[in-house]
């Protein structure tokens, strides 16, 4: 467990995005908000002139992490990337692909140093990365990625999951075509994914004995075989194994009647099969307050749930909400109590 003293570090995502608008409007509300320390790892100049942009009275203080801390109440502290970032919002510019990619990479960096005590991502633009060679197909991987170079004892199998005060959700397969998905499911990556899960609801958010429901692939979960058989193969051998493993693992469940106010009372946590499939109702029902967590890594990783919304970059319309969530609950989970 961190000292509840060591910041967060907050990387800078998408610098034509929305992730330098939250950052400042967050900072700016810190104490209303309830927010911890952080520090953003990005380009000290470029944050003043978007803060210029918006309106904001945000003093911004090139700081190394470990004085971040004590400079966060009176100014907004930035780690500098080294790489001068021109402010033109709303427009994806390939070459400040290597500040993004470093800002994640140094922010990991920080919490193996023990400089910061999780990390909070700012939404990317991937594809605008792709051509600096960054290979992975998002976030998710990329830090898993990292956890292996840089942790290479430590278990690190990386699980995205969407948590809001009314749903948690974690999709079994993430950024791949649909058409792919029944090929990449298998009963070992049903297993895996819910152990992980079910071990940081207990390990990390205080859970006793989490409830997880499973969804089916196919509509009516396979009604039977008459739909698809993948519920009957591969979902209802990966349940009965989680089971007689002790986790509290329901279903396959018809995935349309799996998220109405009264299903949610009996369960903790739903399990897709792919991403939309509980990523959609996720986000239709905590947009602005749910976090991106990552469960199975060495370190706590969080991020607002939301993309780079460059039409609303620069403008001020940007509402910090999720951003907000994101900071408060890194604190929580590396730290519980800290806030």
């Amino acid at each position: 467990m961190v000292s509840n003293k060591t910041p967060l570090a907050v990387t800078c995502g998408e610098p034509a995005g929305i992730g330098p608008d939250i950052t400042l409007l967050a900072w700016c509300a810190r104490k209303a908000l309830g927010l911890p320390a952080f520090y953003v790892r990005s380009d000290p100049g470029f944050l003043a002139r978007r803060a210029k942009r918006l309106g904001l009275d945000v003093p911004v203080q090139a700081v190394e992490p470990e004085e971040a801390a004590g400079y966060f109440g009176k100014c907004l502290p930035v780690v500098p990337t080294g790489q001068a970032l021109e402010d033109h919002p709303g427009e994806e510019n390939p070459e400040t692909a290597e500040s993004v990619i470093s800002s994640i990479r140094d922010s990991v960096e920080d919490v193996k140093d023990g400089r910061a005590a999780g990390i909070v991502t700012n939404p990317i633009n991937k594809a605008a990365l792709y051509g600096s060679g960054f290979q992975f197909p998002g976030h998710t991987e990329y830090l898993g990625h990292l956890a292996g170079e840089m942790w290479p004892e430590a278990p690190n199998r990386p699980v995205m999951m969407i948590a809001g005060p009314e749903l948690m959700v974690v999709p079994v397969t993430i950024h791949i075509a649909l058409k792919a998905v029944p090929g990449a499911l298998t009963e070992d990556l049903i297993v895996e994914t819910a152990r992980i899960t079910a071990r940081d609801l207990i390990q990390r958010f205080g859970f006793e004995t989490p409830r997880l429901a499973l969804c089916g692939l196919n509509p009516h979960a396979g009604e039977g075989g008459a739909m698809g058989t993948e519920e009957q193969t591969i979902i209802a051998p990966a349940i009965a194994e989680l089971r007689a493993e002790g986790i509290d693992a329901t279903g396959p469940h018809p995935a349309d009647t799996l998220f109405h106010p009264e299903a949610r009372k009996s369960y903790d946590c739903v399990l897709g099969m792919y991403h939309d499939q509980v990523l959609v109702p996720a986000k239709t029902i905590g947009f602005d307050d749910s976090v991106n967590v990552t469960l199975g890594l060495p370190f706590v990783r969080t991020s607002p749930d939301h993309g780079t919304a460059y039409a609303l970059a620069g403008t001020g319309q940007a509402r910090a909400d999720s951003f907000a969530a994101a900071v408060r609950m890194a604190a929580v989970l590396a730290n519980p109590g800290s806030v």
